[in-house]
């Protein structure tokens, strides 16, 4: 007989640290920037990768890791294939939400905004610096597409392998980057008896609004 699965009996208490209004900054840039640098320090696995929402023109959603790889004055920035699923879905709708979810410090920051195509020239200076097999993996995958096996992966690898073969390997014209630019950021602290601390940034007039949420 299968052992019944009891996940109401799952719990974690929340008791590392709190989250106060004097304790945060102006901007929430400049708080995620902060909470950033405890994160580098805390030694957490993949620290940049955030679960990005988009939705489709039909109102459907859907999400997936990315990796985000700078946060600037603007807001975050993360690459992908243009004519992935949520590359289309990113075309049709340019409102997303990302999440950032650090266990290990009982912390989780939402933000939501808008989404920008990066200027080719950025994307060209990024793609640049990535690991000859992640290059070639641009070139080789039709992201998001039905293929018949694992070995239409691994055959255009080789072709594209062989074609830039002691050649720089130039990015594909369906791969670059996105700027996320927010309009709603989001600081969650696991706190005891479920009565966590939100503290919520919000755009208003180019002027950010600290409010506080209840958990």
């Amino acid at each position: 007989m299968a052992t019944r699965l009891n996940l109401a009996d799952l719990r974690k208490v929340y008791k590392k640290q709190s989250l106060m209004e004097d304790s945060v900054a102006v901007n929430p840039l400049d708080q995620f920037k902060k909470w950033w640098g405890e994160v580098m320090k805390s030694g957490i696995d993949e620290p940049n990768a955030m679960s990005l929402s988009t939705c489709s023109a039909e109102n459907r959603p859907s999400s997936r890791i990315v990796l985000l790889k700078e946060v600037n004055e603007s807001g975050f920035v993360f690459f992908t294939n243009y004519d992935s699923r949520k590359g289309r879905e990113m075309e049709q709708n340019n409102f997303v939400s990302i999440l950032f979810f650090w266990k290990e410090l009982e912390r989780q920051v939402r933000v939501e905004g808008e989404v920008k195509k990066l200027p080719a020239d950025k994307s060209d200076e990024y793609f640049a610096t990535r690991p000859r097999e992640s290059q070639l993996g641009a070139w080789s995958s039709p992201q998001s597409e039905v293929i018949d096996n694992r070995n239409i992966l691994e055959q255009n690898e080789t072709k594209y392998d062989n074609l830039f073969q002691n050649k720089i390997i130039e990015r594909p014209p369906h791969w670059g980057g996105y700027l996320v630019v927010p309009n709603k950021i989001e600081f969650w602290q696991g706190r005891p008896g479920r009565l966590h601390d939100r503290l919520c940034y919000f755009l208003r007039e180019k002027e950010w609004i600290l409010q506080r949420l209840a958990p």
